[in-house]
Protein backbone atom coordinates (compact mmCIF):
# COMPACT_ATOMS: atom_id res chain seq x y z
CA UNK A 1 0.00 0.00 0.00
CA UNK A 2 3.05 2.24 0.39
CA UNK A 3 4.07 2.63 -3.49
CA UNK A 4 2.03 1.51 -6.77
CA UNK A 5 2.64 -2.38 -7.10
CA UNK A 6 3.31 -2.15 -10.74
CA UNK A 7 5.63 0.73 -10.30
CA UNK A 8 7.77 -1.58 -7.96
CA UNK A 9 7.90 -4.39 -10.47
CA UNK A 10 8.95 -1.89 -13.21
CA UNK A 11 11.99 -0.79 -10.74
CA UNK A 12 13.01 -4.15 -9.88
CA UNK A 13 13.00 -5.32 -13.34
CA UNK A 14 15.51 -2.94 -14.18
CA UNK A 15 18.27 -5.02 -13.35
CA UNK A 16 17.22 -7.88 -16.05
CA UNK A 17 20.44 -7.74 -17.93
CA UNK A 18 18.49 -8.12 -20.87
CA UNK A 19 16.73 -4.53 -20.62
CA UNK A 20 20.54 -3.21 -19.70
CA UNK A 21 22.03 -4.91 -23.19
CA UNK A 22 18.61 -3.27 -25.07
CA UNK A 23 17.58 0.24 -23.09
CA UNK A 24 20.22 1.46 -21.14
CA UNK A 25 23.56 0.15 -20.15
CA UNK A 26 23.53 2.86 -17.14
CA UNK A 27 19.89 1.39 -16.09
CA UNK A 28 21.24 -0.70 -13.30
CA UNK A 29 24.15 2.11 -12.12
CA UNK A 30 21.17 4.31 -11.96
CA UNK A 31 19.06 1.51 -10.07
CA UNK A 32 22.26 0.44 -7.62
CA UNK A 33 22.10 4.87 -6.81
CA UNK A 34 17.99 4.53 -5.76
CA UNK A 35 17.96 1.79 -3.81
CA UNK A 36 18.25 2.99 -0.69
CA UNK A 37 15.43 5.54 -1.72
CA UNK A 38 13.40 2.99 -2.20
CA UNK A 39 14.59 1.01 0.86
CA UNK A 40 13.70 3.66 3.10
CA UNK A 41 10.16 4.57 1.29
CA UNK A 42 9.04 0.81 1.73
CA UNK A 43 10.42 0.25 5.37
CA UNK A 44 12.40 -2.33 6.93
CA UNK A 45 9.29 -4.73 7.60
CA UNK A 46 9.36 -4.95 3.24
CA UNK A 47 13.19 -5.56 2.56
CA UNK A 48 12.29 -8.91 1.44
CA UNK A 49 10.93 -7.38 -1.62
CA UNK A 50 14.19 -5.34 -2.57
CA UNK A 51 16.49 -8.37 -1.04
CA UNK A 52 17.22 -10.28 -4.05
CA UNK A 53 17.30 -6.81 -6.59
CA UNK A 54 19.83 -5.45 -4.10
CA UNK A 55 22.14 -9.25 -3.76
CA UNK A 56 21.88 -9.51 -8.17
CA UNK A 57 22.96 -5.27 -8.27
CA UNK A 58 25.57 -6.58 -5.92
CA UNK A 59 27.07 -9.08 -8.14
CA UNK A 60 27.16 -6.99 -11.30
CA UNK A 61 29.82 -7.43 -13.84
CA UNK A 62 29.55 -3.21 -14.18
CA UNK A 63 31.98 -2.33 -11.20
CA UNK A 64 30.47 1.06 -10.98
CA UNK A 65 27.43 -0.43 -9.92
CA UNK A 66 29.16 -2.20 -7.04
CA UNK A 67 31.08 1.04 -6.46
CA UNK A 68 27.42 3.05 -5.91
CA UNK A 69 26.29 0.46 -3.92
CA UNK A 70 29.46 -0.02 -1.57
CA UNK A 71 29.34 4.14 -1.03
CA UNK A 72 26.00 3.57 0.55
CA UNK A 73 25.74 0.56 1.98
CA UNK A 74 26.20 2.80 5.39
CA UNK A 75 23.08 4.55 4.38
CA UNK A 76 21.30 1.11 3.92
CA UNK A 77 22.45 -0.59 7.63
CA UNK A 78 20.71 2.83 9.33
CA UNK A 79 17.43 2.08 7.47
CA UNK A 80 17.22 -1.60 7.77
CA UNK A 81 18.76 -1.99 11.10
CA UNK A 82 20.95 -3.94 13.04
CA UNK A 83 19.63 -7.66 12.74
CA UNK A 84 19.00 -7.41 8.58
CA UNK A 85 22.19 -5.63 8.62
CA UNK A 86 23.73 -8.54 10.32
CA UNK A 87 21.95 -11.00 8.04
CA UNK A 88 21.84 -9.82 4.57
CA UNK A 89 24.64 -6.77 4.12
CA UNK A 90 27.50 -7.91 6.31
CA UNK A 91 28.18 -10.83 3.46
CA UNK A 92 27.45 -8.29 0.53
CA UNK A 93 29.89 -5.57 2.72
CA UNK A 94 32.26 -8.40 2.73
CA UNK A 95 32.22 -9.27 -0.47
CA UNK A 96 33.18 -5.59 -1.61
CA UNK A 97 36.27 -5.88 0.87
CA UNK A 98 37.84 -8.33 -1.73
CA UNK A 99 36.84 -6.26 -4.61
CA UNK A 100 38.55 -3.61 -6.87
CA UNK A 101 39.91 -1.01 -5.30
CA UNK A 102 37.38 1.49 -7.20
CA UNK A 103 34.51 -0.83 -5.30
CA UNK A 104 36.80 -1.24 -2.14
CA UNK A 105 37.01 2.77 -1.17
CA UNK A 106 33.40 2.90 -0.91
CA UNK A 107 33.16 1.28 1.98
CA UNK A 108 36.15 2.33 3.16
CA UNK A 109 35.35 6.01 3.15
CA UNK A 110 32.15 5.09 5.41
CA UNK A 111 33.86 2.01 7.72
CA UNK A 112 33.40 4.01 10.52
CA UNK A 113 29.67 4.70 9.41
CA UNK A 114 29.26 1.05 8.86
CA UNK A 115 30.99 -0.54 11.84
CA UNK A 116 29.42 1.00 14.58
CA UNK A 117 26.33 0.13 13.46
CA UNK A 118 27.35 -4.24 14.05
CA UNK A 119 27.29 -5.21 17.30
CA UNK A 120 30.51 -5.86 19.16
CA UNK A 121 31.20 -9.69 18.63
CA UNK A 122 30.90 -8.90 15.08
CA UNK A 123 32.85 -5.92 14.58
CA UNK A 124 35.67 -7.54 16.23
CA UNK A 125 35.61 -9.62 13.36
CA UNK A 126 36.36 -6.77 11.30
CA UNK A 127 39.86 -6.26 13.21
CA UNK A 128 41.79 -8.84 11.22
CA UNK A 129 40.91 -7.68 8.07
CA UNK A 130 41.79 -3.80 8.53
CA UNK A 131 45.41 -4.53 7.46
CA UNK A 132 44.38 -5.45 4.14
CA UNK A 133 43.59 -1.87 3.11
CA UNK A 134 46.83 -0.98 3.56
CA UNK A 135 47.49 -3.55 -0.16
CA UNK A 136 45.99 -2.12 -2.89
CA UNK A 137 45.94 -3.10 -6.38
CA UNK A 138 47.96 0.32 -7.44
CA UNK A 139 50.64 1.09 -4.65
CA UNK A 140 50.39 4.77 -6.45
CA UNK A 141 46.76 5.38 -5.12
CA UNK A 142 47.84 6.99 -2.00
CA UNK A 143 44.07 8.31 -1.08
CA UNK A 144 43.24 5.08 -0.57
CA UNK A 145 46.18 4.72 2.34
CA UNK A 146 45.01 8.56 3.04
CA UNK A 147 41.23 7.36 3.54
CA UNK A 148 42.22 4.32 5.82
CA UNK A 149 44.35 6.55 8.33
CA UNK A 150 41.53 8.63 8.50
CA UNK A 151 38.96 6.36 9.30
CA UNK A 152 41.23 4.82 11.40
CA UNK A 153 41.11 7.64 14.14
CA UNK A 154 37.38 7.47 14.30
CA UNK A 155 37.57 3.58 14.79
CA UNK A 156 39.49 3.64 17.62
CA UNK A 157 36.34 4.10 19.47
CA UNK A 158 34.80 1.36 18.54
CA UNK A 159 37.84 -0.97 20.21
CA UNK A 160 39.21 -1.72 23.22
CA UNK A 161 42.98 -0.84 24.07
CA UNK A 162 44.04 -4.38 23.78
CA UNK A 163 42.54 -4.56 20.54
CA UNK A 164 43.94 -1.57 19.24
CA UNK A 165 47.24 -2.53 20.42
CA UNK A 166 47.45 -6.18 19.11
CA UNK A 167 45.84 -4.90 15.32
CA UNK A 168 45.86 -1.17 14.56
CA UNK A 169 49.40 -0.18 16.09
CA UNK A 170 50.92 -2.21 13.37
CA UNK A 171 48.90 -0.35 10.89
CA UNK A 172 49.69 2.89 11.98
CA UNK A 173 53.45 1.84 11.86
CA UNK A 174 52.94 0.89 9.05
CA UNK A 175 51.43 4.06 7.40
CA UNK A 176 53.97 6.03 9.34
CA UNK A 177 56.62 5.48 6.60
CA UNK A 178 54.25 5.68 4.05
CA UNK A 179 56.13 6.87 0.60
CA UNK A 180 53.81 9.83 0.17
CA UNK A 181 54.05 12.73 2.90
CA UNK A 182 50.48 13.21 2.66
CA UNK A 183 49.92 9.86 4.05
CA UNK A 184 52.70 10.16 6.82
CA UNK A 185 51.38 13.22 8.20
CA UNK A 186 47.42 11.44 8.87
CA UNK A 187 49.32 8.85 10.53
CA UNK A 188 51.07 10.81 12.52
CA UNK A 189 47.81 12.01 14.48
CA UNK A 190 46.86 8.67 14.10
CA UNK A 191 49.61 7.53 16.50
CA UNK A 192 48.91 10.05 18.82
CA UNK A 193 45.00 9.64 18.86
CA UNK A 194 46.18 5.76 19.51
CA UNK A 195 48.68 6.83 22.93
CA UNK A 196 45.37 9.26 23.74
CA UNK A 197 43.14 6.31 23.90
CA UNK A 198 45.88 4.42 25.83
CA UNK A 199 45.95 6.56 28.51
CA UNK A 200 42.39 7.67 29.02
CA UNK A 201 41.69 4.25 29.27
CA UNK A 202 44.13 3.60 31.91
CA UNK A 203 46.25 1.44 29.73
CA UNK A 204 49.45 3.35 30.75
CA UNK A 205 51.39 0.05 30.46
CA UNK A 206 49.92 -0.08 26.37
CA UNK A 207 50.88 3.26 26.01
CA UNK A 208 54.73 3.26 27.51
CA UNK A 209 55.31 0.54 25.24
CA UNK A 210 54.21 2.18 22.25
CA UNK A 211 56.28 5.21 23.07
CA UNK A 212 59.61 3.02 23.76
CA UNK A 213 58.82 1.65 20.12
CA UNK A 214 58.45 4.97 18.60
CA UNK A 215 61.44 6.09 20.19
CA UNK A 216 63.50 2.81 18.33
CA UNK A 217 61.65 3.19 15.42
CA UNK A 218 61.63 6.67 14.61
CA UNK A 219 63.93 8.63 16.87
CA UNK A 220 66.92 6.25 16.26
CA UNK A 221 66.05 5.77 12.91
CA UNK A 222 69.53 5.85 10.64
CA UNK A 223 67.74 7.54 7.94
CA UNK A 224 66.38 11.57 8.42
CA UNK A 225 62.95 10.91 7.48
CA UNK A 226 62.61 8.89 10.33
CA UNK A 227 64.01 11.19 12.68
CA UNK A 228 61.62 13.78 11.35
CA UNK A 229 58.81 11.71 11.44
CA UNK A 230 59.40 11.28 15.58
CA UNK A 231 60.06 14.81 15.31
CA UNK A 232 56.64 15.43 13.54
CA UNK A 233 54.47 12.88 15.82
CA UNK A 234 56.03 15.01 19.54
CA UNK A 235 54.40 18.19 17.49
CA UNK A 236 51.13 16.50 16.77
CA UNK A 237 51.55 15.15 19.97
Amino acid sequence: DIIPQPLLDQYLSMTDPARAQTVDTEIAKHCAYSLPGVALTLGRQNWHCLKDTYETLASDVQWKVRRTLAFSIHELAVILGDQLTAADLVPIFNGFLKDLDEVRIGVLKHLYDFLKLLHADKRREYLYQLQEFVVTDNSRNWRFRYELAEQLILILELYNPNDVYDYLRHIALTLCSDKVSEVRWISFRLVVAILQKFYANNANALGLNFINELVVRFRHCSKWVGRQAFAFICQVG
